[in-house]
């Protein structure tokens, strides 16, 4: 169980991460990680929202949509489900955070309420059916690869934070050089994808 643990942790953050693997989540990756302080507000409050939404809607699936299997309803109702829970775990960080952290609130914008369609929660929660993954295993794939995802706007923030004092030409500046960033990024945590496969 520990082993089983473990593995599903180091592919979540690293084999599989949502940004470079799975390629989910690109928006508030590019968006919010031009400063260090908001893109860890950012990664806090995602792995708030992947680790909740995880414990919730593998008790929702298990509990009240596995009856309606037989009719053949439970995608639907099960994507429907989803999103309602994470929307509503998304108001809860907002109303938490405007109380707590104003400056972050502020500073995060208009990217803390796109967590509500931030494709990447709702394919950790999608993930954790799909996986067949028990209350435990989902827990820890939901907090890990909000992990992940934290470590994807910490490693873009700092790069991004460096190159505000490079003088880079104009055709690269801006989102042209978080592009080439990212890719290379990607292409660096392609090396871990032989370790292990989730």
């Amino acid at each position: 169980m520990i082993a089983k643990l473990f593995i599903i942790v180091i592919a979540s953050i690293f084999v599989n991460n949502f940004v470079f693997s799975r390629f989910l989540g690109i928006c508030p990756y590019l968006g919010v990680s031009k400063q260090w302080s908001s893109a860890m507000g950012m990664g806090l409050a995602v792995i708030f929202v992947m680790t909740m939404a995880s414990f919730i809607t593998w008790i929702i699936f298990n509990f009240i949509l596995l009856p309606f299997e037989k009719i053949g309803a439970v995608d639907v109702l099960q994507t429907i489900a989803f999103i309602l829970t994470i929307a509503a775990l998304v108001q809860v960080v907002e109303m938490i955070m405007k109380k707590t952290a104003p400056a972050l609130y502020k500073a995060l914008g208009i990217y803390l309420p796109l967590i509500t369609t931030n494709c990447a929660v709702l394919g950790v929660t999608l993930l954790n059916i799909k996986e067949s993954y028990n209350l435990i295993e989902t827990v820890v794939h939901g907090f890990s690869a909000g992990v992940g995802f934290t470590l994807a706007l910490l490693l873009m923030a700092g790069i991004r934070e460096r190159l505000e004092y490079a003088k880079l030409p104009k055709a690269v500046q801006g989102f042209a050089i978080a592009f080439i960033i990212a890719s290379l990024m990607s292409l660096s945590f392609l090396g871990f994808s032989g370790l292990i496969s989730e």
